[in-house]
C-alpha cells in the first residue's frame, strides 16, 4: 500500500492541525463576541395613540427589533406563549407592563428587560415584568439547556462513526442508527428531565426529541460516510461539532447571533434539536413544526444514503474487503 512520505506526512500535520484550531476559534469566539439582537421579534400592545411613541423609540434601534403590533394584553400573552415573539410591551394607564419568556431564552428576557427600561421615561413608573413562560428554577439562567447541545452533538457523530467503522451497511446500519438514539434519547430524558430538571413537559416527548436529534446527527455522518468513503466521518463532524453548535443558539437565542451564523444553525441538527426541545418541553409544541422538519429531511437523506450504498454493495474506504487469492 502507497503511503506518503514522513516529511509529507509531518507538513500536512504541521498545516492541518493549526487549521482546525483556527477554524473552531472562529466558530465558537465569533457569534459569542458578536451576540446583539437582530430582527428579534418583540410585541407591542396598547392603544394605538398611546403605544406609538414606544414603537418609535424601540424602531429608533435600527435592525434589533421586528415589531409585531396587539391591541391588547391578552393577544400579546397569547403571542408570547406561541413563540411568535420573544416577549411583548403593554402599554397601561399605570404604566408599561414587560411579558418575557425566560423558557425561551434567560439571556433575551434579561435584555428585553434592560431595553425596555431604558425606553420608559424618567420620571414615569417603573416597568413591570411579567414572566408568562419560566424556566424551570433548577436550570433558572438556562445554563444546563444550552450545555445539553454538544453532548447530544458528540453522541450522534459517535454513534454515526462507528456504524461506519463496524462496517454496518443497509438495513443493519439504519437499525444501528436509530436504535442507538432510541436509547441515547431514553438515558438523556433520564438526566435531564427526571435528575437534572433541565427539561420540563412531558417526559417521552422530551426523550424523542433528544432521540431525533441524535439520529439526525448519526444518520448524517453515516450517510456521508457511505458517500464519500472516510472523508466523510470528518466532514460531518466538522458540520455538527465545528459549526452547528456553536451556531445552535442554544445558550440564548438565534436571533442574537450575527448573520448568518443564526439561520444556518437552525437548518443544522444541534440548532434545530434545541428549538424544538424548547418548544415540547415549554411550550406544549408551538413553533415545533419547522425544526421537527429539518431533523426528520436529516434523517431522511442520512437512512437513503446508507440504503443505497448498502444496495449497491459497496465497501466504505477505511474497511478492509476481503482480500482475493489468486488460485494455485
Amino acid at each position: 500500500m502507497h503511503t506518503l512520505p514522513a516529511a509529507r506526512r509531518l507538513l500536512a500535520v504541521l498545516v492541518v492541525v493549526p487549521l482546525l484550531a483556527a477554524l473552531a476559534l472562529w466558530a465558537f469566539a465569533w457569534p459569542a463576541t458578536r451576540t446583539a439582537p437582530r430582527d428579534l421579534p418583540l410585541g407591542v400592545a396598547g392603544p394605538a395613540v398611546a403605544a406609538a411613541p414606544l414603537e418609535q423609540r424601540l424602531a429608533a434601534h435600527e435592525g434589533a427589533f421586528e415589531i409585531h403590533r396587539y391591541a391588547d394584553e391578552a393577544g400579546a400573552r397569547a403571542a408570547v406563549q406561541n413563540r411568535e415573539v420573544y416577549g411583548a410591551v403593554v402599554v397601561t394607564p399605570q404604566g408599561p407592563r414587560l411579558l418575557t419568556a425566560s423558557a425561551a431564552s434567560p439571556l433575551v428576557a434579561q435584555l428585553l428587560t434592560q431595553a425596555v427600561a431604558a425606553q420608559a421615561p424618567p420620571a414615569g413608573p417603573p416597568v413591570t415584568v411579567v414572566d408568562v413562560v419560566p424556566a424551570p428554577a433548577t436550570d433558572a439562567r438556562g445554563a444546563g439547556f444550552g450545555a445539553s447541545v454538544l453532548p447530544l452533538a458528540l453522541a450522534g457523530v459517535a454513534a454515526g462513526a462507528l456504524v461506519c467503522l463496524a462496517g454496518l451497511r443497509g438495513g443493519r446500519a439504519v437499525a444501528a442508527v436509530l436504535g442507538a438514539a432510541a436509547l441515547v434519547g431514553l438515558t438523556g430524558a433520564a438526566l435531564a428531565h427526571s435528575w437534572l430538571g433541565v427539561i420540563t413537559g412531558n417526559w417521552w416527548a422530551g426523550a424523542g426529541v433528544l432521540a431525533l436529534t441524535v439520529a439526525a446527527v448519526a444518520a448524517g455522518v453515516a450517510g456521508l460516510h457511505a458517500l464519500l468513503g472516510t472523508p466523510g466521518i470528518g466532514l460531518g463532524a466538522a458540520l455538527i461539532v465545528l459549526l452547528g453548535n456553536p451556531f445552535s443558539g442554544a445558550a440564548g437565542a438565534p436571533q442574537l447571533l450575527p448573520e448568518p451564523a443564526g439561520l444556518i444553525g437552525q437548518w443544522l441538527p444541534p440548532g434545530a434539536g434545541a428549538s424544538l426541545l424548547r418548544s415540547v418541553s415549554f411550550f406544549d409544541g408551538a413553533g415545533a413544526a419547522r425544526p421537527a422538519l429539518v431533523l426528520s429531511l436529516w434523517v431522511v437523506l442520512g437512512v437513503t444514503a446508507l440504503v443505497f450504498a448498502g444496495r449497491r454493495g459497496r465497501v466504505p474506504s477505511g474497511i478492509d474487503a476481503p482480500a482475493v487469492v489468486p488460485a494455485g
